[in-house]
């Protein structure tokens, strides 16, 4: 036993002397604005760098058309994200990562692994979990700025927790089109902008002792392929349910490797476009029912039985509550509370992690199966976030990258 271990010795790690973050810049030609594609590079290849600790900084402005602040707009719960449409990580020129809509992505994601503890952490990177109306990253003369932890934007950047050997890499961003789901605006026909100042990639650069750097120089020595496993992140959308009370989506088909591990289900009714509408919010659209099928395996196995109206959500809210010890191991602690869950983020969080020999062989076709009971309201989205296993080797003398 330990506590009797009294003669034990001391033992000091130093194996890294250096972990500092330094500075990556886009290319000098580079504009922020609205569709450009923005390349932050690292291009040394004889570093070590740890991208589960790095993160985007972001500078701007939120202004009104005549470049006066607004005294109503503000960004929505991790609106800085939104305005992007897409954000992908490449390691040796190829796709380690890639998130489509990463705002929404990562505000699903978010929804059911933050606690209560990370909510004051987390306000530094744009969100406002307690929903407090006031709450706002921009000042008084329009300015803002935050840091983005890249964990919570890939699925790569939270689960693979070692460094990166010698790998040319680059950060890819896209500008989506329009800046409104970005902002929520109580003043009507008031027309607001987002001026981007600043992108930054801000990496740990890692310096090893002399005995470390002899075995990672022995692992590229022998041409070593490296592994990397983590789960991705995949948004699908349905863009516009029809107006009836049952629905049925097929959302993909997926190999063996990407078949779904959890499926967090959201609808938006006329929240798209709309300055006045939240888009980091969720409607609830009266759902009673909803199964997911992996070819014929079905989860969850019973009905849900859930009725909005009659506040009957208890069994929706033990499956959002339970996500954590399910996907991270470790106890459950919600960031939301039941009344909370139903008001703002009334989202299906169906764990199909255990799942029955007979998936091994062959595709596995992904549908969708839900309930109302009222039909959908006009202007309905339906997102189906699906995370999955993905595997990434990459050998660091050849600078070769291979994705299964």
């Amino acid at each position: 036993m330990d506590i009797l271990n009294v003669n034990a010795g001391i033992y000091f790690d130093d194996a890294v002397t250096s972990a500092e973050k330094h500075t990556h810049q886009a290319y000098a030609s580079t504009s922020l604005n609205n569709n450009d594609e923005i390349r932050i590079p690292i291009q040394q290849q004889d570093l070590y760098t740890l991208p589960n600790e790095s993160s985007l900084y972001i500078e701007g402005k939120l202004l009104k058309t005549d470049n006066t602040p607004s005294r109503t707009a503000k960004f929505v719960n991790n609106g800085v994200m939104l305005l992007f449409d897409e954000i992908r990580y490449e390691i040796g020129g190829y796709v380690i990562d890639r998130i489509r809509n990463p705002g929404l992505t990562s505000i699903i994601k978010g929804y059911v692994s933050f606690n209560k503890n990370a909510a004051q952490f987390l306000q530094n990177s744009g969100w406002f979990l307690n929903n407090n109306e006031q709450s706002n990253i921009v000042d008084d003369n329009g300015n803002f700025n935050v840091v983005i932890d890249l964990s919570t934007i890939f699925g790569f950047c939270e689960d693979y927790r070692k460094i990166i050997l010698n790998m040319r890499q680059e950060l890819v961003l896209i500008r989506s089109n329009s800046d409104t789901n970005a902002i929520i605006n109580s003043t009507k026909n008031e027309s607001v902008k987002v001026v981007l100042n600043k992108i930054l990639w801000k990496m740990p650069h890692i310096s090893v002792s002399d005995v470390e750097r002899l075995k990672l120089v022995g692992y590229v020595a022998r041409n070593v392929e490296l592994e990397a496993a983590f789960r991705g992140w995949e948004l699908h959308e349905y863009p516009l349910l029809q107006e009836t009370q049952r629905h049925t989506w097929k959302i993909k088909t997926a190999t063996q490797l990407e078949k779904p591990r959890f499926v967090i289900v959201g609808f938006h009714t006329d929240r798209k476009n709309k300055s006045n509408r939240n888009f980091s919010h969720f409607d609830h659209c009266n759902l009673i029912n909803m199964k997911l099928y992996l070819n014929s395996e079905m989860f969850p196995y019973d009905n849900l039985n859930i009725n909005f109206e009659n506040n009957q959500i208890a069994t929706l809210y033990d499956m959002y509550a339970k996500f954590q010890r399910s996907y991270y191991e470790k106890e459950n602690e919600p960031i939301f509370t039941p009344s909370e869950f139903k008001k703002f983020t009334p989202l299906v969080v169906i764990d199909c992690s255990h799942q029955n020999e007979s998936l091994k062989s062959g595709s596995v076709e992904i549908r969708l199966e839900f309930e109302t009971n009222k039909d959908i309201s006009p202007n309905t989205s339906c997102y189906a976030l699906i995370i999955h296993d993905r595997l990434v080797k990459y050998n660091p003398l050849t600078s070769s990258v291979r994705i299964l």
